[in-house]
């Protein structure tokens, strides 16, 4: 007669399932719930949702959870882009010139894009970065424009200028709206409006000399009166 054995199966090891850095990284919030919670700053608020800020340019709030999600949003739209990107780039040969620059403008966008997100996310000393999605478009907007106009100048390189640095410059120009508006997703009527902060220090700076050129123009009636 057979002895029956007993076979104890044991489990398979578990082997650490492989976490994802994402977009950001090691990169932190600048201003989380915590840091929010053990600081006093008056520009800082919080009501039922949550803190939230009063914005310069617009005036609207502006909660800090959804601005981060928002960020956290583009900045994988953004990984994505890049590597579909990547894609074309490295299987579209050498003799398809436009299509490489017209891949290569997008990039520097998207790349550009990239990076001043990730900076705004993890920025813990300036408030000012928190802003609305259309406020921050336009932001964007205007630092793919300086961009632009620095490679036209010479003043900057970039890797993805190449060989065709006159039709890569044409590209970004030309396709700069509508990559933007890809990224965020956005209308057209997004960008009708410009919320920087530049136009803001623009008109600050003017209403400042105004106020400065009237002081002196009173002094200078005072001056003459007393002689």
């Amino acid at each position: 007669m057979g002895v029956a054995l007993s076979v104890v199966m044991r489990p398979e090891p578990q082997l650490p399932i492989p976490v994802h850095p994402g977009p950001f990284g090691d990169l932190e919030r600048g201003f989380p719930t915590s840091r929010l919670d053990s600081q006093r700053e008056p520009k800082v608020k919080k009501d039922e949702r949550g803190f939230y800020i009063m914005t310069l340019s617009e005036n609207l709030k502006v909660y800090f959870e959804d601005y981060y999600q928002f960020l956290e949003l583009l900045a994988a739209r953004c990984e994505r882009d890049l590597d579909t990107l990547a894609l074309s780039i490295n299987s579209c040969t050498s003799d398809h010139s436009e299509s490489l620059s017209y891949f290569r403008a997008r990039r520097i966008i998207i790349e550009l894009a990239l990076k001043n997100v990730r900076s705004f996310y993890s920025d813990r000393h300036n408030l000012g970065v928190i802003m609305t999605p259309w406020c921050l478009g336009t932001v964007m907007l205007e630092k793919v424009e300086l961009l632009r106009d620095r490679l036209a100048r010479g003043e900057a390189t970039h890797a993805d200028v190449g060989d065709y640095p006159y039709d890569v410059v044409r590209y970004i120009d030309e396709i700069r709206t509508r990559v933007l508006m890809d990224i965020f997703d956005f209308p057209p009527k997004a960008f009708a409006m410009r919320w920087q902060y530049t136009e803001l220090i623009k008109r600050y700076s003017t209403a400042l000399a105004n106020v400065t050129t009237s002081l002196q123009n009173i002094l200078e009636l005072m001056k003459n009166y007393g002689k």
